[in-house]
């Protein structure tokens, strides 16, 4: 989970005057408009568990809106979510971080412990105490573990996913850390800019893994700050 930006493009203009027309007619806010939109915005993965891969989607209400119609069809209160992680969340867990105003990475730390042939365990560990923060962790570890047999599958399923991206990842660090020709360094720096671009599968993740050796790879620290910042 990742701050992904609300830009203003000719698929979000296109979203909001469906919302609006849906709102009028008090029709479905599943529109195709309104889901090309989101898709294009959060780069095709789930605000939640930015896994990729999933077949099921679904446009998600941060806040719930139980009936009413302003958070109903309010574009700011429209997210991109995987099935798996919407029927968790659902009205569950309220109210939780929102990724596309505030800096999840900064409140949250998400690391994998563990390697093959040892336990291997998520950890989300908060960084503040607020109430969205918590309920934000707790959201998380649910999605990554499951609290019901068939969720418990579905969490196997993503975090398989998550070990294989990560896997991929280390691979990348460890080719940079031991390159000594400087164009391939080059080029494998620009491939892990790539890897910890917001559009990337798991970034929190990825980003993560270079923050807490940031000492060692501080250029690449320094990119994921670049980030931040545009």
């Amino acid at each position: 989970m990742i701050k992904i930006k609300r830009r203003k493009t000719d698929k979000t203009i296109k979203a909001i005057e469906a919302l609006k027309t849906a709102k009028i007619k008090n029709s479905s806010y599943n529109t195709p408009e309104v889901n090309a939109a989101l898709r294009e915005m959060f780069y095709g993965k789930c605000y939640i568990c930015e896994n990729k891969q999933t077949t099921s989607f679904q446009i998600e209400h941060l806040m719930p809106h139980h009936g009413n119609v302003d958070l109903k069809y309010d574009w700011n209160n429209l997210f991109w979510s995987c099935a798996h992680c919407n029927n968790i969340k659902n009205d569950k867990y309220t109210p939780i971080l929102d990724c596309t105003k505030e800096n999840i990475e900064d409140f949250i730390a998400f690391r994998k412990k563990g390697y093959f042939g040892t336990e291997e365990r998520l950890i989300f560990e908060s960084l503040d105490f607020r109430t969205e923060t918590e309920n934000t962790v707790k959201l998380l570890q649910e999605v990554y573990y499951g609290s019901t047999p068939q969720k418990q599958i579905e969490a196997k399923v993503l975090r398989r996913a998550l070990r294989k991206e990560l896997s991929e990842f280390k691979e990348y660090v460890r080719e940079y850390q031991e390159e000594e020709d400087e164009q391939e360094k080059g080029d494998l720096r620009c491939l892990l800019r790539k890897e910890l671009r917001d559009s990337s599968s798991f970034a929190a993740f990825k980003r993560w893994l270079i923050r807490d050796n940031k000492n060692i790879f501080p250029e690449l620290y320094e990119d994921i700050t670049a980030l931040h910042k545009n």
